[in-house]
């Protein structure tokens, strides 16, 4: 089963959306027939497998087993994937943002969204093909002590980086795509002290 999927048809994601939906996926992560759920969820059979069907309609569970049991075809379902991406563009379809202003938040948001969709196909094309997406990830933390520092702490990192990369590139070489982005940290809450 591969560990993600992207959802990029609008129509996939409209099924996967409701509350008792998304129990079923997570659930069905480990294989399961409808009445085995119905009973987990204590909800009608029927109920129970209308959902599966819309499911299985999309792609988003498939059958792994059909089984004997009390003189019926039991049919046993699992989840098509461990983790389900939303592809940000089928929440904005018809509009465009694009700002080349590296100070910008839409920017930002516009650069995360490709990179969410990019790596989920690749990732899916690697399990596909059962190899592993080599990647890197960088995460850190920074205190400016004034909004100006933004500013130039982007230009001195910018410098440093192109000075990194013309170590490293070669025209013949695999290319890979590198983002360095950076946000107001989320407050863990009440009691997170950023001063000490």
């Amino acid at each position: 089963m591969p560990s993600h999927d992207l959802l990029e048809e609008p129509e996939r994601l409209r099924h996967a959306l409701s509350p008792l939906r998304r129990r079923l996926l997570t659930r069905l992560r480990t294989p399961a027939s409808a009445p085995e759920l119905a009973a987990e969820l204590e909800m009608p059979r029927q109920r129970v497998g209308y959902h599966l069907r819309q499911l299985e309609d999309a792609g988003l569970v498939e059958l792994v087993e059909q089984r004997q049991r009390r003189g019926c075809v039991e049919r046993v379902l699992r989840a098509t994937a461990d983790a389900f991406v939303v592809d940000p563009a089928v929440l904005d379809r018809h509009t465009e943002r694009r700002s080349d202003d590296r100070h910008a938040a839409e920017h930002l948001i516009d650069v995360a969204s490709r990179t969410v969709r990019d790596l989920a196909r690749m990732q899916a094309a690697a399990e596909r093909q059962d190899t592993r997406l080599l990647t890197f990830t960088l995460e850190t933390e920074v205190r400016f002590g004034a909004p100006a520092d933004v500013h130039t702490f982007t230009e001195a990192l910018a410098d440093a980086i192109a000075g990194v990369v013309a170590a490293f590139d070669t025209p013949e070489g695999k290319p890979y795509r590198l983002i360095g982005a950076g946000h107001p940290a989320p407050r863990t809450g009440a009691s997170d002290d950023r001063s000490s």
